[in-house]
């Protein structure tokens, strides 16, 4: 994998970059559908492809591990080919899915014990045996193993939870370093910063990550309970550290605002399911505003769902069809509202590049926060 910064904001951390892959080239900063179980939810791939302009997509290694299962992703020759997305796929290692089990996990040094949440079975999930298993899935970046405690976590637990991940962080890097692909493609591996709130300890954190010299980094540990200014603050103090010659991924986040703060801060990349969960219940983000489209205000609105969205389902329905639809419990709202949020979280990050390349970064983030933030 290879990384090469094409802009940076001259008021602002914000730059615009592009990684290379086998499986394709990404334009930085980017948004990345999530795709759990190798599906995004309620969208079809010719739709990521050519109406989202999505670039990469996520897998999850927890959840394809336990189904469909390791043997037949092997046989169908990785992910790419069982799923027909023939872009750049990452993969979590699974790690938060494990760890949000609560009562079904035990967390050693060996690794993290887990029973599976679909049938009580019982799995170890060590630092080797993700990265063996991302291998299986072939996506083009994998992550390490690591935990990820709650933002609302003591310092002594914060601590004790950075060591750990830090003894698994140097045993899958070892492990992914003694291995090869499986399917003829680059694969690379991000490690991942950790330590919760505290500046110390995402510090040496952040030290220990950029040391190993990975071909990108990953901040974890952030949109979980704590305060979102915290959040913006833990960003700026691990990009202080991570270097700047390596795509930097914020994962799990977030809202609009969130995207565009965490570019300012010098974020790359970024993920997170809220447009197309939140989409299902009947949220939708737009360059105006947030749309509750279950509201009744949207009745008798037969104005286009945006007039100016980069998807086609802004101009081919209505506010009120779509309400409509919600009301009566079709699976095309669904449909229709996971397309038009993923649409605009692409077109945020294509925008906010723009403007990075253009050197106005900063002015124009100022003008859309109060769009995007702004309930209609």
């Amino acid at each position: 994998m290879d990384y090469k910064i094409e802009a940076t904001a001259p008021d602002s951390a914000a730059r615009a970059g592009v990684i290379s892959t086998d499986h394709g080239l990404i334009p930085t900063p980017i948004f990345m559908p999530v795709g759990t179980v190798g599906s995004v939810k309620a969208v079809q791939m010719t739709d990521l492809r050519d109406d989202v302009k999505a670039k990469i997509i996520l897998g999850n290694t927890y959840h394809l591990y336990l189904r469909p299962g390791t043997d037949i992703l092997r046989a169908a020759g990785g992910l790419h080919k069982f799923n027909s997305w023939d872009g750049p796929i990452l993969t979590d290692s699974g790690g938060f899915q494990v760890f949000s089990l609560a009562e079904r996990r035990k967390l050693t040094e060996e690794g993290a014990h887990f029973r599976s949440h679909i049938d009580g079975s019982k799995h170890l999930f060590t630092p080797e045996r993700t990265v063996d298993i991302q291998r299986i899935i072939g996506s083009d970046i994998m992550m390490a193993l690591d935990e990820c405690p709650p933002g609302t976590s003591d310092y002594g637990y914060a601590r004790k939870s950075l060591d750990l991940t830090h003894k698994w962080l140097r045993r899958g890097w070892d492990h992914f370093n003694a291995t090869e692909p499986l399917y003829g493609h680059r694969q690379a591996f991000f490690p991942i910063v950790q330590g919760c709130v505290y500046t110390d300890l995402r510090q040496e954190s952040a030290k220990f990550v950029a040391d190993l010299g990975a071909e990108g980094n990953a901040i974890g540990g952030l949109a979980v309970g704590e305060p979102t200014e915290k959040m913006y603050e833990m960003i700026e103090v691990v990009n202080a550290i991570l270097p700047s010659s390596k795509p930097r991924y914020l994962m799990g986040v977030g809202t609009p605002a969130n995207i565009l703060e965490a570019i300012d801060r010098g974020v790359d990349m970024m993920d997170c399911v809220m447009p197309t969960r939140n989409g299902r219940n009947g949220m939708l983000f737009t360059r105006h505003g947030i749309m509750n489209m279950r509201n009744k205000k949207w009745a008798d609105d037969f104005s286009p769902l945006q007039e100016d969205g980069p998807s086609y389902v802004d101009t081919l329905y209505s506010k009120a069809y779509v309400r409509h639809l919600f009301a009566s419990q079709e699976l095309l709202a669904m449909q229709i509202a996971s397309l038009h949020n993923l649409a605009f979280y692409l077109w945020l990050v294509t925008e906010a590049r723009r403007h990075i390349v253009a050197g106005d970064f900063a002015a124009w983030k100022r003008e859309m926060i109060p769009n995007v933030t702004r309930r209609l």
